[in-house]
């Protein structure tokens, strides 16, 4: 009795710091998206209110028509898209060749592999950025999208999905005398399709963010991405308009959450696939 008791009261505590968790997470959040409808003297006052008194949706509008706001978030799409397609064309064989191909190579390749992925972007930019600067494709979307093609992390995670899958299946479709590519499309796809969205997922939101390789790469605003405009909605006015600047914010959020709350399932589906609890 005394043993139930305390797994009750254990499990009570566990609820109560995931709740007080959660609102450390989502507040901000929540204070983002108030703070865009509420008007610029309601943004000054002390103390500040949880809630606008009047919800002001043309913040949104101010900030939609700034900045080139809507060129930016087309520009942020396509690159965010195209260094995912990209990353999918290397990473899928790369892996399929390091789980299932043996050679010599297998292990010292996988090795460089884990030393890229401690290797952060910024280690790299300065040579990537002399070799651009050379090539004459600064300010162009090359260098926005080229570094990113071959990813440590991706391959390494795919890599680990494919072989928890039995040789045996492999064996059966090299029988049946299917192509590596097919055997990829048909077969490993669908059934590590969890770490696929999983990672999917990471990339999109890593690169739909960054602001330091775009600010870099691009001095031309036909270029500049979405987190760059948000950026600049701060350094408009000597005031700060916060409600403006948090209305653009929002709009850089959004689409993030809208993508990943219906796919986070498959986050846990991916690392319970790969063995990790």
């Amino acid at each position: 009795m005394n043993n139930h008791k305390f797994a009750l009261a254990r499990r009570g505590l566990e609820m109560l710091g995931l709740m007080a968790l959660a609102c450390v997470f989502v507040f901000p959040f929540f204070w983002i998206v108030s703070t865009s409808f509420k008007t610029l003297m309601e943004t000054a006052r002390y103390p500040p209110s949880l809630l606008p008194e009047n919800f002001n949706p043309i913040n949104y509008a101010a900030a939609f028509a700034s900045n080139n706001f809507p060129r930016a978030g087309l520009n942020s799409l396509f690159i965010v898209l195209a260094i995912l397609v990209l990353q999918m064309a290397v990473i899928l064989p790369a892996s399929y060749a390091l789980a299932f191909k043996k050679s010599r190579l297998e292990k010292p390749l996988f090795a460089l592999i884990l030393i890229g992925l401690m290797v952060p972007d910024q280690v790299t930019f300065l040579p990537v950025y002399l070799l651009f600067s050379k090539l004459k494709l600064i300010n162009t979307y090359v260098p926005l999208i080229v570094p990113f093609a071959a990813s440590a992390f991706g391959i390494f995670m795919v890599t680990q999905s494919f072989r928890q899958i039995p040789k045996d299946v492999i064996e059966a479709a090299k029988l049946d005398k299917s192509s590596s590519l097919k055997t990829i499309w048909k077969i490993l796809l669908p059934s590590i399709r969890p770490t696929i969205i999983c990672f999917a997922l990471f990339s999109c939101i890593t690169h739909w963010n960054d602001y330091f390789w775009p600010f870099a790469m691009t001095n031309q605003e036909s270029l500049r991405t979405l987190p760059m405009a948000v950026a600049k909605l701060s350094s408009v006015d000597s005031v700060k308009q916060w409600h403006v600047i948090m209305a653009g914010n929002t709009m850089l959020i959004l689409p993030l959450l809208l993508v990943y709350l219906p796919c986070s399932k498959w986050i846990k589906r991916a690392f319970a696939y790969n063995g990790v609890k």
